[in-house]
């Protein structure tokens, strides 16, 4: 199950940042340009004067220095090495000592989204960049839900962390004492279905992953909100969505009160980026209802899903490590692998779909008759 190296979906968007990372357009010239490693190329990411955002290659097309150790001047980059200057569409306007600007002095950019918070680069082709591609992350900006943000860097590969959170299974072993609490959610089987896609060209999207776990003890987290004296009965409804993108809703209530009055609701947008074939960005939050605790209840969620991320990074990195010393060693595939081997054959579909229409768009046209000998 190890990733190949390089075999990523291009096609599609990754989050590179939330909004609060990327310096205000009017920053001044000592705080430093924005730079993050996506699919092995270097990213600057910079706010316009308009208020939108730029993305570029983080190398300058001279001697390959990265713009972002450079500064701003308007809305365009100046390299801090020999001084050539791009503008926002990636263009060289300006290069000190030159009669004339080369045509071929450009950078690579790349189409940029924002969807509440969340900052996206489109990978592949500019000209299918499509928003209708992008996850509902309704919660990371919602007046009615409340987070705090937060990121990691994880030393596995990325679909290492996507089977991680295709299985929640690991819940009842990885986070005993924090998340998980009981043994009963391994034990649960999860039900699968496909979530549709948004286009004729994307039929599915993702798996849709529903897990309830009845009559079971309150997980520590839980009672950051209220004291529960009794079992709650817990659900886990959650979409996973290609590249890699988490949103769920989760929760609990006493066992046997359906009228909800008691209940804790918690809804989490989580999505992950390859930066390299070995490490990963993590991009998290999850949110509680702005009615339903307070500042310190805001803290205490995040700081809990902080120590349990550190608990999954600390596995994922010891399990990338050991198929390290052996990537052909076969796994043992168990029943509780079926999300994640399902989402493993969508993503190899789309890669297929992927490679096979940049194989026809590079080949060259067989001559017809109508070609002149």
């Amino acid at each position: 199950m190890t990733e190949p190296h390089r075999a990523w979906l291009r096609d599609c968007w990754y989050v590179i940042a939330w909004d609060h990372e990327i310096p205000a357009a009017d920053a001044p010239r000592e705080v430093p340009l924005f730079r993050r490693v996506v699919l092995e190329a270097p990213i600057l990411v910079y706010r316009l004067q308009d208020g939108g955002f730029a993305a570029m290659e983080d190398r300058c097309c001279h001697r390959h220095a990265p713009l972002s150790q450079g500064r701003r001047e308007g809305d365009s980059v100046r390299c801090g090495y020999h001084g050539l200057m791009f503008d926002a569409r990636g263009r060289c306007v300006d290069a000190p000592g030159l009669a004339a600007i080369p045509p071929k002095a450009c950078v690579r950019t790349y189409p940029v989204a924002v969807r509440n918070r969340w900052i996206f680069v489109w990978m592949g082709d500019p000209a299918r960049a499509d928003t209708a591609l992008l996850p509902d992350n309704f919660s990371c900006d919602h007046p009615e839900w409340i987070h705090r943000p937060g990121y990691l860097h994880y030393d596995a590969p990325y679909l290492l962390i996507c089977d991680n959170l295709l299985d929640f299974s690991h819940l009842s072993y990885v986070h005993e004492t924090s998340l998980g609490g009981t043994t009963k959610i391994a034990q649960s089987r999860p039900d699968l279905s496909p979530v549709p896609g948004p286009t004729a060209d994307w039929p599915q999207l993702g798996i849709r992953v529903t897990r309830h776990v009845p009559d079971v003890p309150a997980p520590p987290y839980y009672q950051r909100f209220r004291r529960f004296d009794t079992n709650l009965d817990r659900w886990f409804d959650y979409e996973f969505l290609l590249p890699g993108t988490l949103l769920m809703h989760s929760g609990g209530r006493p066992t046997g009160d359906a009228s909800g009055a008691n209940e804790v609701r918690l809804h989490s947008c989580q999505t992950l980026t390859p930066e390299t074939a070995g490490t990963t960005h993590y991009f998290f939050q999850q949110s509680h209802p702005a009615d339903l605790g307070d500042a310190s209840t805001t803290a205490s969620i995040h700081d809990s899903l902080l120590r349990a991320f550190e608990e999954d990074r600390a596995m994922l990195a010891a399990q990338h490590r050991n198929i390290a010393l052996d990537p052909d060693a076969p796994m043992l595939p168990l029943a509780m692998d079926a999300a994640l081997l399902q989402f493993r054959r969508l993503l190899a579909q789309r890669l297929e779909i992927e490679r096979a229409r940049q194989a026809a768009s590079s080949t060259p046209r067989a001559p017809t008759s109508r070609d002149p000998a």
